[in-house]
């Protein structure tokens, strides 16, 4: 399994995909193989995975401090086996659908180089709406 917190390289196109799911989901997500390794931490939680990895904390350790942020454990079956363990954590202040949206935002904005028309594009809006929304939520690109 891959041990810097991020997907296999060799996961191919559906891992890829998953990833990028993941990525995208409302919430932290952190994968554990049996072994109780990182197999996969989502880019929200990558910093704080590998400053704990970092201190030596790991496998059921690693899952507790997740638990601490309020993280949801949830077994991973495969058939009769258990392969390991996905800990989900909410993303703190994305309570409301603004919140929500503005992260959408800024997180597409991040990925097209604050290209608004790409991003527009990838948002499923208009131009013209997205500028409002950085508008609406005091939302500038630093120099």
């Amino acid at each position: 399994m891959a041990t810097n917190a991020e997907p296999e390289s060799g996961t191919g196109t559906l891992g890829a995909l998953l990833s990028a799911v993941l990525d995208a989901l409302g919430e932290a997500v952190v994968v554990l193989d049996r072994e109780g390794q990182v197999a996969y931490a989502s880019q929200a939680l990558r910093p704080r995975v590998q400053e704990w990895r970092e201190r030596g904390v790991s496998g059921s350790a690693l899952a507790g401090e997740l638990a601490k942020l309020g993280g949801v454990r949830v077994r991973l079956p495969v058939g009769q086996g258990v392969t390991g363990e996905a800990v989900l954590v909410r993303a703190a202040g994305d309570s409301t659908l603004a919140e929500r949206e503005r992260r959408a935002i800024l997180e597409t904005l991040g990925q097209t180089g604050w290209r608004l028309a790409s991003a527009a594009q990838h948002l499923g809006i208009s131009r013209t709406t997205l500028w409002r929304r950085l508008k609406e939520y005091g939302v500038r690109r630093d120099p």
